[in-house]
């Protein structure tokens, strides 16, 4: 199928605005030629349309609320994945009549979160995430974040993993939700050693922002790890996969070298991620070390970031003499 077939008007991406509106336009249009749903005013193309002709003349199209008022109906399985599908489309390219859905609308999606197939659970977080661009919906739907967790540690599945965290790293989670964080710890440390490089990335990004939580930090430093764990900061690994590692890894060494946490006298397991990157055995140094010559340049900033911060407490970085005091840390693990 050629894309003249579509018969676009002339004006389409003229009527985009910015580089994401277009690369969803093209999505909506690369969806719709692979399409198979028998109903043809859900398309994708005829979405896209919609989309032109409501710049056009400044209509609300009805197109959202059409798709909300028929979720309300029973839909088999397969026919909720596509509405949600179509919702969450919808919501990217017709950001104005998104805007005037209501809370009620919010709720009737994040229902089927409950639902018990996998791939309309994926579709609802897919289609919460696109709400939650929008700002007035974005405490509502972090009604959901629990549930979101509990969804993320219970269900094996890598394309659930990236949605539900894609929609967590997007949100401000509330401090309600901090018990059934420290609940989840170990799946997202399990998620971070998986093979699913969208999913690490996820993982590491929310486990980023949690490090930086006075009250979560024990809780991941004292997270259970697999003995290769350090295999993350290998060289061979994808660079946005290291970036995010390494920024991790910064995060941490910066909140274990605060005045406040050093202040207790923190016990790890002997298998904890504390041991793994900071225990007298760790060999992140080496690590480290070989990534400063990395070929991409932001990861060899963010390895000597990393570096920086290990050599350098918090306390005593006002003193510049005192980092040359503090590197053991990597003598050591030359002589190693």
């Amino acid at each position: 199928m050629d894309l003249t077939d579509l018969k676009l008007p002339k004006g389409v991406v003229g009527l985009a605005t910015g580089a994401g509106a277009i690369y969803l336009l093209y999505k909506a249009i690369r969806a719709g030629m692979n399409s198979h749903s028998s109903d043809a005013s859900a398309s994708p193309v005829c979405i896209a349309r919609l989309a032109i002709e409501r710049e056009r003349h400044g209509k609300d199209s009805g197109e959202l609320r059409r798709l909300l008022n028929s979720l309300e109906n029973k839909q088999d399985e397969y026919s909720k994945g596509m509405i949600l599908h179509s919702i969450t489309r919808c919501v990217y390219l017709l950001e104005a009549e998104a805007s005037t859905c209501t809370f009620e609308d919010i709720r009737l999606v994040g229902s089927l979160l409950d639902d018990k197939d996998n791939s309309v659970k994926i579709q609802a977080l897919n289609a919460l995430k696109a709400f939650s661009g929008i700002r007035k919906f974005r405490l509502k739907i972090q009604e959901h974040s629990i549930k979101v967790l509990e969804l993320i540690s219970t269900v094996w599945d890598s394309e659930l993993h990236i949605a539900g965290l894609r929609l967590l790293n997007g949100l401000p989670l509330p401090d309600f939700a901090h018990p059934q964080l420290r609940r989840v710890m170990p799946s997202l440390m399990e998620i971070l050693q998986t093979d699913s490089i969208l999913a690490q990335v996820q993982a590491v990004r929310l486990l980023s922002h949690l490090a930086q939580k006075n009250d979560l930090l024990y809780d991941i430093l004292n997270c259970q790890v697999h003995n290769n764990f350090l295999n993350l900061f290998q060289s061979t690994q994808p660079g946005s996969l290291l970036f995010e590692v390494l920024v991790f890894a910064e995060r941490l060494s910066e909140g274990r070298s605060s005045p406040h946490y050093r202040a207790v006298n923190w016990q790890y397991n002997e298998q904890s991620l504390h041991e793994a990157l900071f225990g007298d055995e760790s060999r992140l140094a080496d690590r480290l070390l070989a990534l400063v010559i990395h070929p991409e340049e932001e990861v060899q900033i963010q390895a000597c970031k990393v570096i920086v911060s290990l050599q350098c407490p918090q306390d005593i970085g006002n003193r510049p003499s005192s980092c040359l005091e503090t590197s053991s840390y990597f003598n050591e693990g030359d002589a190693s």
